[in-house]
């Protein structure tokens, strides 16, 4: 055996584990995030896979990575780079090789470096290790064939055996970082706690794996340690934002003491959420899968108008779709939430990678006058907190509202405390009063401009909706040109009336050279940045809007303030076009990327310090 190795602290190291989309690298680098985020690390995690449902085996289009950043505190990012870079065949390490830093730990199956194998990544020789010039360490180790030692007498078939890599790879990193695999082991046999067989293989192949770590440890100078630092005490775990998001609007409607109705239709990469709920119909939880978008949008208008907190849920394409139901929930004045997973576009675009490119869409993009509230989430623990906020702002204020993620934050995930319900704001529709019964229309509002809601089934209060204009008084159809106006004045005046938080500005407050500014999903990334130049010394701050429509009362104020203001967002500057027709004489700079993957923090920090000087 070879000697002890020294342990290394680190405050932080993101871990990348890349493979063919079959080999399993989203578990492992979902149960590495978990374990870290059990022992009280900060995690921040961005799985990277392919649009192809299964593309060729070992080939470069088909590569799957899921980078996770650890952090003894607060971590924004997944990070630009990894510390350790797991490859489990040539194609990953041909495309993934990017993402390591320059004194990254690679570990490679060589079992997976044949001839054939380095072809298909199209390599020109038999060493692909000199031919990319890699100088780093390399831990490279006969996977595949020790899997199948390990399970030699398991009973399981050939292909059942190979989908054990991932676990030995596993183990191997959680080696490296010095983890307690016994927590490894009890997740394992929970999730596979109806075939223990499967469970007490892959526990296996994980101890092979942090047992060759130990053993064979020659190409490695040292192991690693995160310890925990500044955490609130409290009952963490690792949630993915579509989980989040789906938890927020169950934790809604327990709050409102309404039942909670889905109508969706599957699309990437807003279907987990309807997976999520669909498991939890003892929680007064109806799912619907429907036949299209429109429907399932239809279908929640329709729930809503029955009583429910209603929510629809897809990307993009489905919003386009969902355009006229939507109208339909403004003029009828229905609570009902609209999420909107963002995804590469126009068309089927990326489907499996990110943007911000529905935000005009999201704000305008309906026929007539139909405003609407969005919130937009800022990770994928805030997805939670937002989809609760949605729900509050859609059954207090009788409208649709437009829940805007984005594929970074909804299939990343981060370490969330579980929320107390106890702590969160009380959810109060305005119902009709009992004593207006009689004299009572659909269309009379409460003083903050919300129409009363009549429930269908309550005695004295029946009545019809629809998409026809109403008159204000009566509620009966009317094309009076006075009355459309007023109608028309009414529900935007009801959105604007809606009081949302004040936009927080964070780091050099009173005396920045500069403000950065985004939306939604990119909060970590520019927050980052400003940490980064203050670091040097630069005068920074940042202000990140979650509410964008209504926008936060001081946003005037704060974006005239500074000297010297930067939009930075995932489109082609959206967001930033429409604080200028918000916010009069306000001309910022701008900083737009249209790639379908996170900001990198280096190339934020590099352009951002130009502006300075």
């Amino acid at each position: 055996m070879a000697e002890k190795l020294v342990v290394k602290e680190l405050e932080s190291v993101a871990v990348r584990f890349s493979g063919d989309s079959g080999d399993g690298m989203q578990l492992a680098g979902n149960i590495f995030s978990t374990v870290s985020a059990t022992v009280g690390n900060d995690i921040c995690t961005f799985p990277d896979y392919p649009a192809d449902i299964r593309a060729p085996q070992g080939s470069l289009t088909g590569v799957s990575g899921f980078q996770v950043h650890i952090g003894s505190g607060k971590v924004y990012t997944p990070g630009d780079k990894c510390d350790v870079l797991v490859a489990m065949n040539a194609a990953a390490l041909k495309t993934q090789y990017k993402y390591a830093k320059p004194t990254a730990c690679i570990i490679l199956d060589t079992d997976s470096l044949k001839e054939e194998d380095l072809k298909k990544a199209e390599f020109k020789t038999l060493d692909p290790i000199s031919e990319m010039g890699i100088k780093n360490d390399v831990i490279a180790c006969p996977i595949t064939t020790m899997v199948k030692d390990c399970l030699a007498d398991s009973g399981m078939d050939f292909k059942s055996i190979l989908k054990c890599r991932n676990m030995f790879a596993l183990g191997l990193v959680c080696w490296l970082f010095n983890r307690d695999i016994n927590i490894v082991f009890n997740m394992l046999k929970e999730k596979f706690a109806k075939k223990p067989g499967v469970a007490d293989a892959n526990i296996k192949v994980i101890q092979a794996g942090f047992d060759y770590g130990a053993n064979t440890h020659s190409s490695v100078a040292h192991t690693y340690k995160i310890e925990s630092k500044n955490k609130v005490p409290g009952r963490y775990m690792d949630i993915m934002g579509n989980k989040a998001t789906a938890y927020g609007f169950i934790a809604a409607a327990e709050k409102a003491g309404l039942k909670l109705y889905l109508g969706s239709y599957p699309i990437t990469p807003a279907t987990d959420v309807l997976h999520e709920l669909s498991k939890h119909k003892s929680l007064g939880v109806t799912t619907v899968q429907c036949e299209d978008e429109i429907a399932g949008c239809a279908s929640a208008v329709g729930a809503s108008f029955a009583g429910a907190l209603a929510v629809t849920s897809t990307s993009g394409p489905g919003i386009c779709l969902k355009s006229e139901a939507m109208n339909l929930a403004v003029i009828m004045e229905l609570p009902l939430v609209v999420l909107d997973v963002q995804r590469g576009g126009p068309a089927t675009g990326l489907p499996t990678k990110s943007e911000q490119t529905d935000l005009l869409q999201c704000l305008f993009g309906r026929n007539g006058e139909s405003p609407m509230p969005v919130i937009a989430a800022t990770s994928p623990t805030d997805c939670f907190d937002a989809a609760y906020d949605a729900c509050k702002i859609a059954l207090e204020h009788m409208t649709p509202v437009v829940l805007m993620t984005d594929a970074f934050i909804a299939n990343g995930s981060g370490a969330m405390k579980l929320p107390q319900l106890s702590e969160y704001p009380s959810i109060n529709p305005p119902y009709v009063p009992e004593e207006m019964k009689g004299q009572w229309t659909p269309y009379m509002r409460n003083s903050e401009g919300s129409r009363y809601w009549a429930v269908p089934g309550r005695e004295g209060f029946q009545h019809i909706l629809g998409g026809l204009e109403k008159d204000s008084k009566t509620g009966a159809i009317s094309t009076n040109p006075e009355n459309h106006d007023l109608m028309t004045r009414l529900r935007q005046e009801k959105i604007d009336k809606i009081k949302v938080p004040d936009v927080e500005v964070i780091g050099d407050v009173e005396d920045a050279d500069l403000l950065i500014v985004g939306f939604g999903g990119t909060y970590g990334h520019l927050h980052s940045a400003m940490d980064e130049m203050r670091s040097v010394g630069k005068k920074v701050a940042l202000a990140h809007f979650k509410y964008l429509n209504p926008l936060p009362k001081n946003t005037s104020s704060v974006l005239k303030k500074y000297p010297k203001v930067v939009v930075a967002e995932q489109n082609m500057g959206q967001f930033a076009g429409y604080l200028r027709m918000k916010v009069d004489g306000f001309v910022p700079e701008q900083y737009n990327e249209v790639k379908g993957q996170p900001f990198v923090v280096a190339e934020l920090v590099e352009s951002f310090s130009k502006l300075i000087k």
